[in-house]
């Protein structure tokens, strides 16, 4: 009975967002135990503190762009749009247009980026958050950032993180391609 609740639940999602939740559903006909675990990434990636929701989903995008190439973007894309994220504000966060966007979003999706590299020019950036939502913002954006990525290492392990596809913000269409180059394969022989 719970695995078909759950079920009922993934499948509200997929109409929701059009978006496709096989590795879930795989995931559930597994093991109810380990998909109850997976969600608790749910809940993480969920938790908003007290960030406004442009900031959060510039780190929620400017992460999920590492990582993907068409669908998990457009899903967290789909999201900002349903929190009022103005279309505008979604393009200029994929663009890194900084230029465009308010100081506050500017600045996490700076942050994101230098953090995503392991770039120690982080660290000024991390003060001026602290300063804008103290350390429940701070800790807002990390949640943001890890959690994001665990969806598209977990859906190319099951191997269903093959399909690319461009980004739909209303009246645009961007192409979507993940941002860190990958690691080159070790030559073990």
């Amino acid at each position: 009975m719970i695995r078909y609740l759950l079920n009922k639940t993934l499948l509200s999602m997929k109409k929701r967002y059009d978006y496709d939740v096989r590795y879930m559903q795989d995931i559930l006909q597994t093991d109810v135990k380990t998909f109850l675990k997976f969600m608790g990434f749910q809940t993480m990636s969920a938790h908003s503190g007290n960030l406004p929701a442009a900031p959060l989903f510039a780190a929620r995008i400017r992460t999920i762009l590492w990582d993907d190439c068409g669908p998990c973007t457009q899903l967290i894309v789909n999201m900002a749009l349903e929190a009022r994220v103005s279309p505008e504000t979604v393009r200029a966060i994929i663009d890194k247009d900084l230029s465009q966007l308010p100081e506050d979003v500017a600045l996490v999706t700076e942050f994101t980026d230098l953090v995503l590299a392991h770039n120690p020019e982080a660290d000024d950036l991390r003060e001026k958050i602290l300063a804008l939502w103290g350390k429940e913002g701070l800790i807002s954006i990390g949640y943001a950032i890890s959690s994001t990525r665990v969806y598209p290492a977990l859906k190319y392990t099951l191997g269903y993180g093959s399909a690319c596809s461009r980004i739909q913000i209303p009246d645009q269409s961007l192409p979507s391609a993940p941002l860190a180059e990958p690691a080159p394969a070790s030559d073990k022989t």
